[in-house]
């Protein structure tokens, strides 16, 4: 577990502080739980700015890796006391858990803090996909987020012009079926890229990211494994993708799919579905340069996928198990407002669709209010000056909330390896889908 306290929280802890009115200063501490960083950066710039609420930040950061971040964030929240997280974060692999599955008592309603919710969401946009996925099974709101995760296809500038004799988004967006409903042209753009030396995507991750979450139903129906038909088809697409040449065969976030991100891959790939955060995070990172001329930098371009979809995100939650008093309250209030529902320009949301957080010129990212992204400029020399928002809003709004389960995490996981299996050849379509159900029953208790 990895502790990150201020050197004013030290002091504080050593008795060494109080209010005014005589509380000892460790009172005021905010207990926030994240797996990353980034959150706990927001809330020491919230607290930064108001100074005279008095209140320092413990932050607790575990990493997602091996699946170490829920079980003791779940130990924390059940364990109670002084140090129980007030606020937390989950990510959209296992927010379900937090806002409709089994740690949802946990959850206080964003109501219970005092928001007026139903008018926040409708005053800020709020794209509805994150509203439903951080909404409980009474439909009382308990998590949002600051990002929106709606998918593109973002792809090679050079990589288009050499296959479709253009690079244009409109005419790219067309050749791949983009907001089609349907993956016909993209198979058919795939048999162009492959005429011409390229290959459409990376690996069939890159595709299964847009069916996940493009399906109608989740992997859990009335208490047993379902495996909607659109999912199912990620046999086909991923097969068809082996033995037809038409991606380099590599797995997300191997070194082999960043190396195609710079162009050093077995074949030049035309692109990527994904997320904003996936061209400021993983892409730009990995695309052998800093500026244009360098690398693959300036050689891309988003147009709409030919799904709708997203991936990824996080949402806050604040603790309704602790004994909170009322100033602590409207503290946890403040924060969680000025994250997710403030649309002025001094809130957190304009800062991170504007790249202005930590001052100019820092890193845009799509947002979860449709009304600070209207005033919001997305132009990316990344993406030779393409203003991203002009897709990703479209985007959030197509994107569907519906279909997640508190297990998708661990079902996907087995999912994809049985769906390799069978794309490589060394398992039936059968086989691979029955282990798949057998592995899902033995791992995880779920009834096929």
């Amino acid at each position: 577990m990895k502790k990150i306290l201020s050197g004013l929280l030290a002091l504080v802890l050593a008795g060494a502080l109080f209010t005014s009115c005589g509380a000892k200063q460790e009172d005021k501490v905010i207990n926030l739980w994240s797996f990353t960083d980034e959150v706990p950066g927001m809330v020491e710039k919230y607290l930064a700015a108001n100074p005279d609420l008095g209140y320092t930040l413990n932050t607790t950061i575990i990493a997602t890796t091996d699946g170490a971040y829920q079980p003791a964030l779940d130990q924390a929240l059940q364990a109670g006391g002084k140090d129980a997280p007030d606020i937390y974060c989950a990510e959209a692999a296992f927010i379900l858990k937090y806002s409709k599955g089994d740690m949802q008592d946990y959850a206080m309603p964003y109501k219970n803090l005092g928001i007026d919710i139903d008018k926040a969401l409708k005053d800020s946009e709020i794209a509805p996909y994150t509203s439903e996925i951080g909404s409980n099974t009474n439909g009382e709101v308990d998590a949002l987020g600051y990002q929106t995760t709606g998918g593109c296809f973002i792809y090679r500038r050079s990589v288009a012009k050499e296959v479709f004799g253009t690079d244009d988004p409109a005419t790219v967006q067309a050749k791949i079926g983009g907001g089609s409903g349907n993956w016909n042209a993209f198979w058919k753009a795939a048999e162009e890229c492959a005429a011409k030396g390229a290959a459409i995507v990376s690996g069939d991750g890159d595709v299964w990211h847009a069916v996940e979450n493009s399906s109608d139903k989740g992997w859990i129906v009335d208490g047993k494994l379902y495996l909607d038909p659109k999912r199912e088809k990620l046999l086909d697409y991923s097969k068809a993708l082996t033995d037809n040449g038409w991606s380099n065969g590599t797995q997300d976030w191997s070194d082999a799919w960043f190396a195609d991100m710079k162009g050093a891959g077995a074949k030049p790939v035309l692109g990527f579905f994904g997320p904003a955060w996936l061209i400021n995070y993983t892409i730009a990172p990995n695309c052998g340069g800093s500026k244009v001329g360098e690398g693959t930098y300036g050689d891309w371009a988003v147009c709409n996928s030919p799904v709708g979809f997203f991936w990824g995100g996080t949402w806050l939650l604040a603790n309704g198990k602790t004994k909170m008093s009322a100033e602590k309250k409207e503290v946890v209030k403040g924060i969680i407002e000025w994250i997710t529902l403030d649309t002025s320009n001094d809130g957190l949301l304009y800062k991170w669709a504007n790249g202005t957080l930590n001052g100019e010129g820092g890193t845009k990212d799509t947002v979860a209010s449709g009304v600070v992204m209207a005033k919001s400029n997305g132009e990316l020399p990344f993406l030779g000056g393409q203003n991203m928002f002009d897709y990703f809003v479209a985007a959030n709004k197509y994107a569907n909330g519906k279909n997640l389960t508190q297990y998708d995490e661990g079902i996907n996981s087995i999912w994809r390896d049985q769906v390799r299996a069978y794309a490589n050849g060394s398992k039936s379509r059968e086989d691979a889908i029955k282990d798949f159900k057998q592995t899902v029953s033995d791992t995880l208790g779920i009834a096929y």
